[in-house]
């Protein structure tokens, strides 16, 4: 079975003027959703595991391919994240379903050449409802530069037998951070940055 995708939607985001400052490089973020027909809207399914693993490596595929056009190369994506909305008909357990499996994200973590986990959501809403993407660095968990969030929302969805599925990517951090990254703060409070287990 493959997922019945009614269209996708593309957000793409440049910021050339950055608290009061001209960025250097134009800040850039940009998502690709799916909205998608909701297979267990309405009823209470014990077993989501059939439609899950049948959906998952299309979506994951196809909204991939999709990202790394928009960004050029999987090289050029440094931030990255993943997101689902669910129609209210549906259970927010239908949202983490369809992101929250090796067969949807490990297609984007690979084309990026990732070592971090995909920062997400999963929430339920009506259509308009906000898409709220979290992104962090693609291979340093700790880096604060790269703590993002794409926000958006597609103006007729998710109906409500539908799931809105999203990847989100930027090819930057913040251009003026200087809040410092997670480990200055970790040495300031005199933890071992050398045993994780005291972190």
């Amino acid at each position: 079975m493959d997922p019945e995708i009614r269209k996708i939607v593309t957000f793409d985001e440049e910021v050339f003027i950055e608290g009061f400052r001209k960025a250097d490089v134009p800040w850039r973020m940009f998502a690709v959703a799916a909205v998608v027909q909701n297979p267990w809207a309405g009823r209470y399914v014990e077993d989501l595991r059939p439609e899950i693993r049948s959906f998952g490596p299309v979506l994951g595929e196809l909204m991939t391919e999709r990202m790394i056009k928009l960004a050029g190369s999987g090289a050029a994506i440094e931030a990255y994240g993943k997101a689902a909305v669910v129609g209210l008909d549906g259970e927010v357990e239908h949202a983490s379903g369809l992101i929250h499996t090796l067969r949807f994200g490990n297609h984007y973590r690979q084309a990026v050449g990732a070592k971090s986990y995909l920062a997400f959501t999963n929430t339920r809403g009506p259509a308009n409802a906000p898409i709220m993407v979290p992104l962090m660095d693609k291979n340093d968990a700790g880096r604060r530069s790269h703590y993002l969030t794409i926000q958006f929302a597609i103006a007729d969805a998710p109906r409500a037998d539908e799931i809105v599925v999203v990847l989100g990517g930027a090819t930057s951090g913040r251009p003026f951070h200087r809040i410092g990254d997670r480990y200055q703060d970790l040495e300031e409070m005199g933890h071992d940055l050398d045993n994780p287990a005291a972190v």
